[in-house]
Parts: C-alpha cells; sequence; structure tokens
C-alpha cells in the first residue's frame, strides 16, 4: 500500500493514506480480527439453546463487523467541520429515537432500550454516545475561547437531557459511562474548581440515589458483595472458565463456559477467551485496548485545537471506560453491567456506533493542515 500512493499524490486516497494515523488502523483491524475469532467459538452454542441455527449469531456478526469498518473508513474522510455535522445529525435522529423507543419500544428483562424497523432491532442509546461526545466536545472549546459563549451552559441542558431518557429506560450503566465521559470532558476544558466539586458531588449522589431507586442496580451491587446468591451464576462460572483456561487455554472449540452461559457471545465473551486461548490471549486484548487509548491521545494532545482535543479524548475514554468495565465484571473486580465488549462483543447497534466513534477520532487525528471542505477534494 505504501508503494502505492507516494507522498506527492494529491488524489483523495493518497493524502488520506499520508494523513491517517495507519498504527491506529492497525490496532482496529487487531480487535476486531480478535472479535470474529471469539464470535465463531463462542456463539453457536447460545444459537443451539435457543433453538436457532447454529451459525445464526455468527453470520449476523460476519455481515455487520465488516459494515462497521466500511463505515469507519468513510467517516474518517470527514473533516472537522464534517464531524461536526455528522454528530448533530446523528445526535438529533438518535434523540428522537430514544424518545419513541420509550412509547412503543421493545421491553426486555425489565428495560425498554429497543426498537423494531422490520426484522432490525436498533437500540437508539449507543448512538446517542459518540454524537453526544462530539457536540459537547464543540461546545466546550466555544465556551473557552470566547468568554461571552454560552456553550457549558448548554453542554449542562444537553447532559441532563440524555441522562433522563436513560433513566426512564431505564439504562443506569449507560447513563453512568455517559456521565463520566463528559465529567472529564468538563475537567479538560478547565472548569472550575468548585464546579469540579460539584460534579463530583453529584456523581456520588447520583449513584446512591440509582442503587436505592432501581432495583436492578441494587441486586447487581449486592450480588457483587455476596458471591454466594443465586444471582452470582454467570460470574462464578466466568471465573471458573479462566481458572481452566491458564496461561495457554484448552484450545479453540474445546471450552466448556459457552456451554452454560447466556451471555457468552456478548457481557461474558472475555470468559470465553480465557477459557479457550489462556492468558495470552486476554492479555492480548487488554493491550490492544491499551495502545488504541494511548496513541489516540498522543496524537490528540498533538493538536492545537480544543475541539479535537476534547472530543478526541471523550471518544477515547468511552471505548476504554466500556472495554474496562466488560472486563472488570466478567472478572468479578466490580458488579456486572451489560455492557459489551467494543468490537468484540456480538451486537450490532454497538459495534456500529463505535464505527462511527471511532472512525471520527481517525478523522480528527488526521494530519490536516488548512482544509475547510466537508470531504477532502
Amino acid at each position: 500500500m505504501t508503494n502505492t500512493f507516494s507522498r506527492t499524490d494529491g488524489s483523495l486516497f493518497g493524502r488520506w493514506w499520508w494523513t491517517i494515523d495507519r498504527w491506529m488502523i492497525a490496532i482496529i483491524f487487531s480487535i476486531s480480527a480478535c472479535g470474529a475469532i471469539l464470535a465463531l467459538a463462542a456463539s453457536p452454542p447460545v444459537a443451539e439453546r435457543l433453538n436457532l441455527d447454529t451459525f445464526f449469531f455468527v453470520r449476523r456478526q460476519f455481515i455487520i463487523l465488516p459494515l462497521s469498518l466500511m463505515i469507519m473508513f468513510m467517516v474518517s474522510f470527514l473533516n472537522r467541520e464534517g464531524i461536526k455535522q455528522l454528530a448533530i445529525v446523528l445526535f438529533i435522529f438518535s434523540f428522537l429515537l430514544m424518545i419513541y423507543t420509550l412509547i412503543n419500544g421493545e421491553e426486555i428483562k425489565g428495560a425498554i432500550r429497543w426498537v423494531k424497523f422490520g426484522g432490525l432491532s436498533i437500540q437508539p442509546s449507543e448512538f446517542i454516545k459518540p454524537s453526544f461526545v462530539v457536540i459537547a466536545a464543540w461546545l466546550l472549546s466555544a465556551w473557552r475561547i470566547k468568554d461571552d459563549s454560552p456553550g457549558y451552559l448548554l453542554s449542562i441542558g444537553i447532559y441532563l437531557s440524555v441522562v433522563a431518557l436513560l433513566l426512564m429506560q431505564p439504562d443506569v450503566g449507560m447513563a453512568i459511562l455517559v456521565s463520566v465521559v463528559w465529567g472529564v470532558q468538563f475537567f479538560l476544558a478547565g472548569l472550575p474548581m468548585f464546579l469540579v466539586l460539584a460534579v463530583g458531588t453529584i456523581f456520588i449522589i447520583g449513584g446512591f440515589c440509582a442503587y436505592f431507586n432501581f432495583s436492578h442496580v441494587q441486586i447487581r451491587i449486592d450480588r457483587f458483595f455476596d458471591p454466594a446468591g443465586t444471582e452470582a451464576y454467570q460470574v462464578a462460572r466466568s471465573l471458573e472458565a479462566f481458572r481452566n483456561g491458564g496461561i495457554f487455554g484448552r484450545g479453540p472449540g474445546e471450552g466448556r463456559v459457552k456451554e452454560v452461559l447466556p451471555d457468552a457471545h456478548a457481557d461474558f465473551i472475555f470468559a470465553v477467551a480465557g477459557e479457550e486461548f489462556g492468558l495470552i490471549m486476554t492479555l492480548l486484548i487488554l493491550g490492544l485496548f491499551f495502545f488504541l487509548i494511548l496513541r489516540g491521545f498522543i496524537r490528540a494532545f498533538k493538536e492545537t485545537d480544543l475541539f479535537v482535543q476534547l472530543a478526541v479524548a471523550g471518544l477515547l475514554v468511552q471505548v476504554g471506560l466500556q472495554a474496562i468495565i466488560n472486563m472488570a465484571s466478567t472478572l468479578n473486580l466490580m458488579p456486572t453491567k451489560g455492557m459489551t465488549l467494543p468490537l468484540i462483543s456480538y451486537g450490532g447497534s454497538s459495534i456500529l456506533a463505535l464505527a462511527i466513534g471511532l472512525g471520527s477520532v481517525l478523522a480528527l487525528t488526521r494530519e490536516r493542515p488548512g482544509q475547510n471542505d466537508l470531504i477532502e477534494d
């Protein structure tokens, strides 16, 4: 590929190739390859238990993953103004769809998070995450650059609206994730210390309120502190899988945890990796996420544009925090939360939304001296 385009190539793809972070693309492809391998390992037993075709989830994953990567590349061609416009359109669409979901959504396990269109199920809250991060970065950067800008007030208003919709579903875990990412952005934007303390206090009070007002949150936290409870079945099997896997694993297809875990292809796919491929595979996945986040931060903070710094930081914290929550809950290091492992767990809405977010990171961290068109000419 490096021989295909010279550095003086003025074509669309030539300029894209020499300005994009190719190391970051390689890491994303490596994580996606791990996801494809684990989909083949974990999904068939789950499909059989649900009386579906053995490769039902595998086929869907192998359609959605390449499609998502294509979308990621398409987004990566946009310039900064294009990313802002995409975020606005996606946010408005997702926000309205979340409201529609509360009215006509499908209830699953006591939560209304999904809406069906034809044969497809969509979780609108997944798409609100990357779009809100970009919009919040835009508003906060405008506030810091222009003293008379109401950017931080608008950011607070949009944040409260998003969290309110999430709690009405209810999806406390997603609300916490959005809150932490927004808090990090607000902190990086340089908010006054009294506001840092105020936001921190609100988060703590909100955590206590969630525990006493949402039964599923209370159950998960109680289960974490009482591992002998019957609700700890999945976590117990998950830990057993890691013990059985050891350093090198039992071998591809030789795992047993996928035969008993209801969410082996989704929330607990990390346990399948630990049992079949051992500690080596789990450390590889952890390392890939670490280098993706580190590489992105290095690229972002070489920029002088505050908007880019805040947007990329927020998007990367979102991906990293989601990965940490998934892996930590699988290892019983924190209460379980139905959150996917980025680009690895089964889930169409999650992977598509992540692709948009990562495409935005690639676009915003491109070396781009002074172009202003929506897509590079």
